[in-house]
């Protein structure tokens, strides 16, 4: 890492350091009545947490807001026939497993809330790659440079066809994130990830 990358990862954590203390207090109200909301819907845990690949290849638990029943882990096995992308990825259009309050979170994005506990860990950023549940050795090795940055709540997938690319073209966008990554192209995607969001809830 470059004098200037480092620099410029410094002040990316302090931005996002910042941007916590003034959303946190915005948006506890709102998580307050998502945890309800799933606690409410059926027996279960509230919060979903999952081992993620971050930055250097290090791995963490980030957390979601339970969007599918319990044993959806179960069934999974038992519906990979409906798998509509290519491995490693996993993806099943309406997926039966999702419950009614998952559906108006995932499409609102509020089941990602909870990870902006995983922003002030240090595990993730607000804008970079979304961090994948593949271990680094699934990679092929034009894959690892996602590796060198910090994985963040939203990125080019968000933006640009979130789940409905492959991951090779996913990894793509990383790719050009990553060689355009500055101040501004970060505030950019989080400007275009609001009307993303906007766009799917009214669907």
């Amino acid at each position: 890492m470059t004098t200037s990358e480092a620099r410029y990862a410094q002040m990316k954590r302090a931005i996002d350091l910042a941007m916590l203390a003034v959303v946190i207090p915005l948006i506890l109200p709102v998580m307050v009545l998502c945890a309800i909301a799933v606690a409410v819907q059926g027996p279960g845990p509230i919060f979903f947490s999952q081992v993620r690949t971050g930055r250097d290849g290090k791995t963490f638990r980030m957390f979601k807001f339970r969007t599918m029943v319990r044993n959806a882990d179960e069934l999974k096995v038992s519906l990979q026939h409906l798998n509509v992308l290519p491995l490693p990825d996993f993806k099943i259009i309406n997926d039966p497993r999702v419950t009614p309050v998952g559906k108006i979170l995932r499409a609102t994005s509020m089941d990602e809330l909870p990870q902006l506990w995983n922003v002030l860990r240090g595990d993730m950023s607000f804008v970079g790659p979304r961090p994948t549940s593949f271990a680094s050795t699934t990679y092929d090795l034009w894959h690892t440079s996602r590796l060198e940055v910090r994985p963040g709540l939203t990125g080019l997938w968000q933006i640009r066809g979130r789940n409905s690319t492959t991951f090779d073209e996913r990894l793509r966008l990383d790719m050009e994130y990553i060689r355009t990554m500055s101040f501004l192209t970060d505030v950019k995607i989080l400007l275009l990830t609001v009307g993303a969001v906007f766009r799917r809830a009214g669907h």
